[in-house]
């Protein structure tokens, strides 16, 4: 399949712009055709002026109209077989077999966004019933439930050119709430965009769904973004990414005049704590895990443990030692782009410069040509990591940063200095658990999920998970970009008072047609009267 590389706007290809850009291989060390042209100020508004028109019309639709477009979407996606996981590996260098997998997974949660449509009870229906002889005052009929909220813009995610993309769990998420979106494409995967975006036309023709539901824009400058947010017609935006283009994106939304959500994922370094008994009793296989987790990808992924913290004893010392044979036997990786590259790199000499901070690394050098980094493996004191608050900042890419702690005091204050992350993980036994009781309660109040005896890479997809925290982790800590509680970002709510029953939206009315989960008269019950 041919790419145009030009923006889609509805059921229209748009390259208004003189400027453009290619996508790189990282892999290769060369651009890849064709060009990309920049969408222009009037593209962005032709986009979200579709939308807003699209909006207009799906809210006529049905529940099954909405399920529908997304089991379409799935099969479009499925439909590009290998041209979409040949144009991804040659974009980011990630492995066709992850592509594949991470394939599975963007199909997979369309369908069950597609599911928990069908199913109806996510609108979250509540009727309280009048009761017209109250006194002293009557008691009016209260009806509430959750409808859609608008256009939404959604950024695409560098590291994850499927599953947090262009199709991604934002885009499914509110798509399935009934709203339309405008995609900003990532400019490290513009080619795979692109082709997702056209199986999401194709989904679109085929279901009769409004032309404005879904458009494509491409743009390296941060202008696009910012008109993309700033845009009158916008509602919402999800987005993963760095903390400055989050922040930069959190700050123009604040700046509206009718200020909009942001639900941005901004990065974690995702603190993982060793008990005294858990690490003498297995050592090696923490070390091993460990080594794996951080390596995963690259270290590409926004749940790399990038920090460890354990008791300052023998233990620990061995833990180190056997760290750094196994990052010395660990061989270069390439990167999604120069640009993540030469952040990690510099990072990694930001850590180094620090007194009291030693590090290890690959034996092998890296190649540039490949975009290749070195995994690294930092160590150092609680008094080092406590004075020096640039540890704690997330290095995007595979390492982590060992702090010893002479005693458990300090390791709960490195525990409450931790700003908000994803996640955080605990190793112990039962013992270390009771000996170390207060260690729980604070870091519940610092990420979004707690692991036991695990590591935190591997974001399992489904109505339990929760994945985001407290600031900077995320915009909103009351929300997540993982599983079914997704679609709740992009609803809001509203109550009808003494409507008669015919102006009802189907799932307040008395007959219980779609049968869903209500509460009425503050029991749950499916029941029609």
């Amino acid at each position: 399949m041919d790419l145009h590389g030009k923006n889609i706007i509805g059921k229209e290809v748009s390259a208004r712009a003189t400027e453009g850009f290619r996508a790189y291989a990282p892999s290769l060390g060369e651009k890849l055709d064709p060009l990309f042209y920049e969408a222009t100020e009037s593209e962005v508004d032709q986009a979200l002026q579709a939308a807003h028109q699209a909006f207009l019309e799906y809210r006529k639709g049905t529940a099954d109209d909405i399920a529908d477009l997304l089991e379409k979407i799935a099969g479009e996606i499925l439909a590009l077989e290998d041209t979409l996981i040949q144009r991804a590996n040659a974009e980011t260098a990630l492995p066709k077999d992850r592509l594949v997998s991470e394939r599975s997974r963007t199909v997979n949660q369309l369908r069950m966004f597609a599911a928990l449509v069908k199913e109806g009870s996510w609108v979250d229906a509540s009727i309280d019933r009048a009761i017209p002889d109250r006194k002293p005052v009557p008691k009016p009929d209260l009806r509430r439930k959750l409808i859609p909220i608008g256009p939404v813009v959604v950024f695409g995610a560098s590291n994850f050119p499927l599953a947090f993309s262009v199709a991604g769990g934002d885009t499914a998420s509110a798509l399935a709430a009934g709203n339309p979106v405008v995609v900003k494409a990532h400019p490290a995967h513009p080619g795979t965009s692109e082709l997702v975006a056209r199986a999401i036309r194709r989904a679109i023709e085929s279901t009769g769904a409004p032309d404005g539901m879904f458009s494509l824009v491409h743009g390296r400058s941060p202008k696009v973004s910012l008109r993309l947010v700033s845009h009158p017609l916008t509602k919402a935006v999800g987005f993963t990414g760095s903390h400055q283009a989050g922040r930069s994106i959190f700050d123009a939304a604040a700046s509206r005049p009718d200020p909009i959500p942001v639900y941005a994922e901004m990065g974690s370094i995702n603190p993982v704590f060793i008990l005294p008994r858990a690490l003498q009793e297995r050592r090696q296989a923490f070390a091993e895990g460990l080594m794996q987790s951080v390596t995963l990808g690259v270290g590409q992924f926004c749940t790399c443990p990038g920090l460890v913290v354990g008791l300052q004893d023998e233990s620990m010392s061995r833990l180190i030692s056997e760290m750094g044979q196994l990052i010395a036997r660990t061989p270069p990786a390439t990167m999604l782009h120069p640009l993540i590259l030469e952040s990690y790199e510099e990072g990694v000499r930001r850590f180094g410069r620090v007194v009291g901070v030693t590090s290890a690394q690959g034996e092998l050098a890296p190649d540039p040509a490949k975009t290749e980094a070195q995994a690294t493996v930092f160590a150092t004191d609680a008094t080092t990591f406590l004075k020096n608050r640039a540890l704690s900042e997330e290095l995007f890419g595979p390492s982590t940063l060992i702090v010893s702690c002479p005693s458990r005091e300090e390791m709960k204050e490195v525990a409450q200095s931790l700003k908000g992350h994803l996640t955080a993980t605990v190793h112990g036994t039962p013992e270390d658990l009771e000996e170390f009781s207060s260690l729980l309660p604070l870091l519940e109040n610092k990420v979004g999920r707690l692991i036991f005896n695990g590591f935190p890479t591997g974001v399992e997809v489904c109505p339990s998970m929760h994945h985001g925290g407290p600031y900077p982790a995320t915009t909103d800590v009351k929300f997540t970009s993982v599983g079914t509680a997704a679609i709740k970002r992009f609803a809001r709510p509203i109550c009808y008072q003494n409507f008669p029953q015919e102006a009802l939206p189907v799932e307040l009315r008395n007959e219980n047609k779609r049968s869903i989960w209500r509460l009425v008269d503050g029991q749950w019950t499916k029941e029609s009267w």
